[in-house]
């Protein structure tokens, strides 16, 4: 677990560097392997520039903490992805400007641009609001994440997972640009969507997209 936390640090910073993160907003996480079931999450209330690895907190399955700090007040939300989503290695929440926007509004996200098959559907969905840190939340959460890596939380913000830490800040950033870019299209009209059989399509190539193992 050592290098696990360094890691998570690092990511944790590339967040803000990358814009998805200011001051102590948001959260990140990283399942851990091996005999122990559970997870290393970000600690609450804790700017990302002075976390050191012992500031990393495990989270076990079943919502016991281990550590100096307390967890993420979303631990929740991250526990119940890991145990429904097996495929998660790495959750990270953000209130990045563009997502958080469209998130206010409640707005999912049509299949305006291609990129949008990279988080597994047509669409990214916009969970119901739901007040933080709650189980209401995570609820919420598990139901417009089905069959997605990404979704927005209503009046709140984004959320991705990917197979390891690298990937989910690739798809933290990702998601925003796609925000930015659907918010600016939409100054100028109504965006012209893609349609069905074009999203099938586009699905399948993404099944063998970037390098394969």
């Amino acid at each position: 677990m050592p290098d696990q936390r360094h890691t998570l640090v690092a990511t944790a910073r590339q967040m803000t560097a990358a814009g998805l993160n200011r001051g102590t907003a948001g959260n990140l996480s990283v399942r851990v392997g091996g005999g122990r079931a559970g997870f290393l999450i970000t600690p609450t209330g804790m700017d990302y520039e002075v976390l050191e690895a012992d500031d990393i907190v495990f989270m076990h399955l079943d919502g016991r903490s281990e550590g100096r700090r307390k967890p993420s007040s979303e631990w929740r939300f991250h526990r119940d992805l890991y145990v429904g989503r097996t495929e998660a290695g790495a959750i990270l929440h953000a209130h990045s400007p563009f997502a958080t926007s469209l998130a206010c509004l409640r707005r999912d996200i049509p299949a305006f641009h291609y990129m949008i098959a990279r988080f597994g559907g047509d669409s990214l969905r916009c969970a119901d609001y739901a007040t933080f840190g709650t189980q209401e939340l995570s609820d919420a959460v598990l139901l417009a994440m089905a069959a997605r890596r990404g979704c927005l939380l209503g009046n709140h913000g984004m959320l991705v997972f990917g197979d390891d830490l690298e990937q989910a800040l690739a798809l933290g950033v990702e998601l925003e640009v796609l925000c930015e870019q659907y918010w600016r299209a939409c100054q100028l009209g109504e965006p012209v969507l893609l349609d069905a059989a074009e999203m099938a399509t586009v699905l399948g190539k993404f099944a063998s997209y970037g390098q394969q193992a």
